[in-house]
């Protein structure tokens, strides 16, 4: 069998996609003919058969290669099971945002290009992080906007998921119930944590939120503390105190960045609300996060934009 990524065709490559991820990018790119063209085999994700479910099942019937499209959660649960088991997997940005691709360097205006993968791939191992057994390949986050994903409407409906956590929150009772390890001490029920599979860059206002690495082997970490007095939206006062630090180059008074290899949150009571790549979870206490260097190894187009040099010298 000729190996995947020399050019050859794919040797047993299995793509598992989700045909609801990004409003339909599935049928509107055709990617299931364009996979099938590539010599791939099909895996749809349906009612009782999830990404992660697919993907091992594509294992256990010999796939070489798992490929797939979605948005992060989907690519999230599939990275898992490839990491598990040794295989390479390519992504096809077939979701909303499509962070994950984006900061692997993809077309994310064209889901299709990935799929050149399947036989002229560049292999590359990057890291993936995790919550015990659950991986995740962007963040994971605690505090409001964890407990907005929480609120069924969520998706179709952001501003007033939000609109519904923010009264308790003015009332002091909404924010991480736990207390988060950092470097200056230990910070009790903040407003928001956010641990991310290697760090995000904060220093320049037009890259907020990019990771120029996902293989650096620490997890970037954030801490961002309860709005002072009655603030009526806390979340455009952290990204005003985000935006100020893109400009003065320092971290606001309150807020905490680091990185590690692991971050660990503590909490009196059996589990916590989390937003987990864009999925609403409950993680039992204690939640210890950890970095998996170089655990997922990836296949990526010879062609794609790839990623931009991060950038360096004081704000601009």
């Amino acid at each position: 069998m000729s190996p995947v990524g020399e050019g050859r065709s794919p040797a047993r490559a299995v793509v598992v996609l989700n045909p609801r991820s990004g409003g339909g990018k599935v049928a509107r790119f055709d990617l299931v003919q364009r996979a099938q063209e590539m010599g791939a085999r099909i895996s749809l994700i349906g009612p009782g058969a999830d990404g992660g479910t697919l993907a091992s099942q594509a294992v256990e019937e010999g796939a070489d290669v798992v490929a797939v499209a979605g948005g992060d959660g989907t690519v999230s649960a599939v990275a898992a099971v490839a990491a598990q088991s040794g295989r390479p997997m390519v992504v096809v940005p077939a979701g909303t945002r499509n962070h994950f691709a984006r900061d692997l360097g993809l077309d994310i205006r064209s889901p299709a290009a990935a799929l050149r993968a399947l036989v002229d791939g560049e292999r590359k191992r990057i890291d993936i992080a995790a919550v015990g057994s659950r991986v995740f390949l962007n963040n994971v986050s605690f505090g409001v906007y964890a407990e907005a994903l929480l609120v069924p409407d969520y998706r179709q409906s952001k501003a007033r998921a939000f609109a519904s956590v923010i009264g308790p929150y003015m009332q002091g009772l909404e924010f991480a119930d736990a207390s988060v390890e950092t470097p200056v001490g230990t910070i009790e029920r903040p407003g928001v944590v956010l641990i991310s599979n290697n760090p995000y860059h904060l220093s320049t206002l037009r890259y907020l939120g990019y990771r120029f690495g996902l293989d650096r082997g620490v997890l970037g970490a954030i801490v961002l503390p309860k709005p002072p007095g009655r603030s009526a939206d806390p979340v455009s006062h952290w990204r005003a105190q985000i935006r100020g630090m893109t400009r003065t180059g320092a971290l606001p008074p309150g807020v905490i960045a680091w990185s590690s290899e692991q971050v660990t949150l503590h909490g009196t009571g059996q589990d916590l609300a989390a937003g987990m790549d864009g999925e609403a979870v409950r993680l039992p206490l204690p939640v210890v996060c950890d970095i998996r260097a170089a655990a997922l190894q990836v296949l990526l187009p010879r062609d794609r934009p790839g990623v931009r040099a991060e950038p360096t010298g004081p704000p601009r």
